[in-house]
């Protein structure tokens, strides 16, 4: 099997699995430094001495909610530009390409701002609606009073990474994310411990990473090498004509990750009620692993789409196919380690983010449930991103909403009132919204999608 390397964002020619990987590898360790900026935190703040170690990280997971909101404004446009700037390129009309990343760079710029300014002026209500108590608040406050003063940075920094990706530039854009980590990295250690700032010390180290990968995104963006170079002149000259395409297929991104905010609200204030600060911080920790090793799997999925869109967009539909089968084999047979590992070793996972005995052993159970259902959640992220690669917004935000609105969030109101499952009932909640929501996007994206793909799809 010949492998072609990827010139300049042309997915049309070379092996399919080699161009997914070359676009996905670099960007795993891209999300993975994205995820690093928040998880390192979490393992610094987890370790910090004394009783407060336990504390500081509940304080700062009652905030995940909030960083999932803006993780969701930023992936409202750019989920939706990056699939249509790629089918566009892929039907050779850079024009239109060029318009719709335009477009999208001033909607991240906006939204940024935006965020912050609200949450700032409502952080003190929010913070104890999601489940805060008196004794975690000055935490949770500490940390995101400064977190969000990087918002902007987060929502142009991220959100164009995309197209950095789309145009051919994968391993360029991880290596534009790796240099904010290592920074972050350097610079937690010092500020948590040498200058004895703590979650606040977290935060300026995130926010001040952040800046580095966003400076350096742009600098590509409107630079020599990109394929489609941007002026300054064209943030200031959006074409709001294409904002409903580019805002209905970004819904599903944004649905997403706001139902992941919705959702972990949720959980936060059930736990709140049925187990207290402990099982709060045991659902931090949860979170962080999920966010780890779920990076391989939204790398591969992330990798694909623009291979896919591309090919859509260039009317070949076996490659299409080929990268649709290729993407769900990785995708299973990844989470199925994945499970298994955790199932075998669940000290190990909790280890990382705590050293509180009563965090580690009270945790073992609820971590082994929470990821029963993990391949059945790869199924879900494989049709989802069919979808959006293919421009087909209605059935992405209809998966969006099924699994997260209509089934997990129900379930982790109704089953710790059920069969005595009191705090593990929440837990239970994820593995079965998994396996009915994710079989349910697989297969109608299998059934109704792909064997039509090459027949009335792309014909």
């Amino acid at each position: 099997m010949s492998a072609k390397p990827v010139q300049k964002g042309n997915f049309k020619e070379g092996s399919i699995a080699y161009l997914i990987l070359a676009q996905a590898l670099p960007l795993t360790l891209a999300q993975l430094v994205q995820v690093l900026y928040n998880v390192v935190d979490r393992i610094y703040l987890g370790h910090m001495p004394g009783a407060q170690d336990g504390i500081a990280l509940t304080g700062v997971g009652v905030t995940f909610p909030v960083i999932s909101l803006i993780a969701a404004f930023t992936n409202l446009f750019a989920t939706g530009g990056a699939p249509l700037c790629a089918i566009a390129r892929g039907k050779q009309d850079e024009a239109r390409a060029r318009q719709i990343e335009a477009t999208t760079m001033t909607m991240q710029l906006l939204i940024g701002i935006l965020c912050m300014v609200v949450l700032e002026s409502t952080m003190y209500p929010v913070l104890y609606l999601l489940g805060a108590s008196d004794t975690t608040y000055p935490y949770a406050s500490s940390y995101l009073s400064i977190y969000l003063l990087g918002t902007v940075f987060v929502t142009m920094g991220t959100g164009m990474n995309g197209f950095i990706n789309l145009q051919g530039y994968a391993s360029r854009a991880m290596v534009y994310m790796i240099s904010g980590a290592v920074i972050n990295m350097l610079l937690d250690p010092l500020l948590i411990f040498g200058c004895n700032l703590g979650v606040t010390g977290a935060a300026a180290a995130s926010v001040i990473s952040q800046f580095l990968s966003f400076v350096l995104v742009l600098h590509f963006l409107f630079g020599k090498s990109a394929v489609i170079r941007l002026m300054p002149r064209d943030l200031l000259s959006p074409n709001l004509t294409l904002l409903p395409e580019i805002v209905t297929l970004g819904l599903a991104g944004f649905i997403m990750s706001a139902t992941n905010c919705i959702v972990q609200a949720v959980c936060n204030a059930t736990l709140s009620i049925y187990g207290g600060d402990l099982y709060i911080g045991i659902q931090t920790i949860i979170n962080s692993v999920r966010e780890m090793i779920g990076l391989p799997i939204n790398g591969i999925t992330g990798g694909a789409q623009p291979v896919i869109s591309y090919n859509y967009g260039a009317k070949e539909p076996e490659r299409v196919k080929q990268g649709i089968r290729f993407m769900a084999l990785v995708g299973v047979g990844y989470t199925v380690l994945m499970w298994i590992l955790i199932l075998c070793f669940p000290h190990g996972f909790l280890q990382m983010f705590t050293s509180d005995p009563q965090l580690i052993e009270s945790g073992i159970t609820p971590i082994r449930i929470y990821f029963a259902g993990f391949v059945f959640m790869s199924l879900q992220f494989v049709g989802q991103s069919t979808f959006v690669a293919l421009g087909r917004a209605r059935h992405a935000i209809f998966f969006s909403l099924l699994r997260k609105v209509f089934i997990v969030v129900p379930l982790t109101l109704l089953l710790p009132k059920t069969f005595g499952l009191g705090v593990l009932g929440v837990f239970v909640a994820e593995p079965i919204s998994n396996f009915l929501g994710g079989a349910a996007c697989f297969f109608t994206m299998y059934f109704g999608t792909y064997r039509n793909i090459g027949r009335k799809e792309l014909g």
